[in-house]
């Protein structure tokens, strides 16, 4: 597997654009804003979403100013959403370190969030392309929808596979698939293009998903730089488990579904469901799942001629299926 570095060496020069788009949006006269700005920028992630614009952008033509705004703004939103994520989590950490929440506590925490919220609005109607904005905004309504799903949906245990999908759909391949087309948007703006990358980064946002779920009970913090079993312990119900609750016998399901409804759960508690999990096959049939969507994503841009661009965007594909945090 390639590491991240070497599948992004094509736009080497377009992210440092990025990265200088993306400081100058967060900048503010307001001495803590910059500070948790500086926070942010320094533990910042994989910046999968902007990547991803940046390499849709060169599949498609030539990235223009626009397409940098673009990256910056969908990474804006993004962490904006992780914000607020954290809350609603109680997450003590983010990729290793303390959360925003854990830091500056709930009151500051959700006003930083909104704050890089309305600098993403403010990136958004830089853009100046009407396709941009109601694909944004269309982006973002999904993106609270899927949130506020997955907890209904877990608060009254009606979690199927068909509602999951449709769930992590919206709150993570939407964004994902977003940050693909823009790449065309800005760029040629042409429907087949359009068309292809979208649903490359949808299915790659699928199979993103699936793998961050399997992370939740298999991953160490160590390794993830979250709370290990966090779903679990907020009731959270994700693909493996909604596969080995349906395909187990009535006592195995009877006391999985125990196990799962309990408030506070003990580290043996957590052990034995992800043993009656890989019993009840469900790590394999996610892993499965994650092996169909990232088939998909690759077959989505198939048509394009073989090039380092395409190259990147089908190791970025197995970087995600193999990747340790």
């Amino acid at each position: 597997m390639n590491s991240l570095k070497n599948i992004t060496t094509p736009i080497i020069t377009d992210l440092e654009k990025f990265k200088l788009e993306f400081k100058r949006a967060l900048n503010s006269e307001v001495k803590l804003i910059n500070s948790i700005s500086s926070y942010l920028v320094k533990n910042r992630g994989k910046t999968i979403r902007p990547i991803l614009t940046l390499l849709c952008a060169r599949l498609c033509s030539k990235p223009t100013e626009y397409t940098y705004r673009a990256a910056a703004m969908m990474e804006l939103l993004h962490v904006a959403t992780l914000i607020h994520d954290d809350i609603v989590d109680d997450a003590k950490l983010r990729r290793g370190k303390p959360s925003i929440k854990q830091i500056w506590k709930n009151k500051i925490s959700v006003l930083m969030g909104d704050f890089i919220l309305s600098k993403a609005l403010i990136n958004m109607v830089s853009l100046k392309n009407f396709d941009a904005l109601e694909l944004i905004s269309n982006t973002a309504e999904k993106l609270s929808a899927g949130e506020i799903m997955q907890i209904e949906k877990s608060l009254t245990r009606t979690m199927s596979k068909d509602v999951y999908y449709s769930m992590i759909n919206q709150k993570t391949a939407s964004l994902i698939a977003a940050s693909c087309e823009l790449g065309a948007i800005t760029t040629t703006n042409e429907n087949n293009d359009r068309k292809s990358v979208s649903g490359y980064g949808e299915n790659l946002g699928m199979a993103f998903q699936i793998k961050d779920d399997l992370f939740d009970f298999l991953g160490s913090e160590n390794q993830t730089g979250k709370d290990k079993g966090g779903d679990v312990k907020q009731n959270m119900i994700t693909l493996p488990l909604i596969f080995s609750i349906d395909s187990a016998n009535r006592p195995d399901r009877n006391r999985l579904k125990s196990l799962v409804r309990k408030k506070k759960k003990s580290s043996s508690n957590l052990k034995e469901i992800n043993e009656m999990i890989h019993n009840l096959g469900g790590f394999n049939y996610a892993n499965k799942k994650l092996d169909e969507y990232s088939n998909r994503a690759i077959d989505s841009i198939s048509t394009y001629h073989d090039s380092e661009i395409k190259k990147s965007l089908v190791e970025l594909v197995s970087f995600n299926r193999y990747r340790k945090s």
